[in-house]
């Protein structure tokens, strides 16, 4: 049975135009990570595969990004149409769960990887990440399926949440200081609900 590495490379293979969460541009995570950082500020993208928000992200000035990924397939599509530019991002291919981080970051962020974490052992080891990766004063931006959205992602279960379960995941040490809601609206026009949370790591 092939394992989750193998399934998101295959989700990549043909590349990544006509999958579920493509986004051409990331406006609603580039404005919330805008919104409580500066460009001096490190950010990594959690599950970013091959999103065009590290592009964006130098685009618009920041100068210490890290992408991480468990496809090295997706990653590759984000480094291709970077050119050049890739050497100017941190790339790490690993499954999340497995992460032994190396450093602290100014702001965590998630589109989607948390609403794959159905089983409570590997939310704990989500939030033990949290609390070791964001330094204090940082932030964590945070977007998962709202609780009426799609119940499956890419064949795989997802878990949907509330503010209120982000929150909760996040922990005392997190202090939620805005929540919204977004509708993503696929690639096929199906329309997918996030709920969003942005949070500061206290002292």
């Amino acid at each position: 049975m092939p394992g989750l590495k193998d399934h998101w490379n295959a989700a990549y293979a043909s590349g990544d135009d006509s999958l579920s969460w493509r986004q051409k541009e990331t406006p609603h995570s580039l404005g919330l990570i805008r919104s409580i950082s500066e460009p001096a500020d490190s950010v990594v993208d959690i599950g970013g595969g091959s999103s065009s928000l590290a592009a964006e992200l130098l685009a618009d000035g920041y100068r210490d990004v890290t992408v991480l990924d468990i496809s090295d397939t997706g990653l590759a599509i984000a480094r291709e149409r970077l050119g050049d530019r890739a050497a100017d991002v941190d790339w790490i291919a690993t499954d999340l769960l497995d992460w032994s981080p190396a450093r602290s970051f100014g702001v965590w962020h998630d589109r989607a990887v948390i609403h794959f974490l159905t089983d409570a052992k590997d939310r704990l080891r989500y939030s033990e990440l949290l609390h070791d990766c964001v330094e204090a004063g940082g932030h964590a931006v945070i977007g998962a399926f709202a609780e009426d959205g799609p119940e499956q992602c890419s064949g795989l279960p997802v878990r949907r949440h509330t503010h209120e379960d982000i929150g909760e995941l996040l922990g005392d040490d997190f202090e939620s200081i805005s929540a919204a809601r977004q509708i993503h609206v696929t690639p096929s026009g199906n329309q997918q609900p996030f709920n969003w949370v942005i949070a500061r790591r206290l002292g």
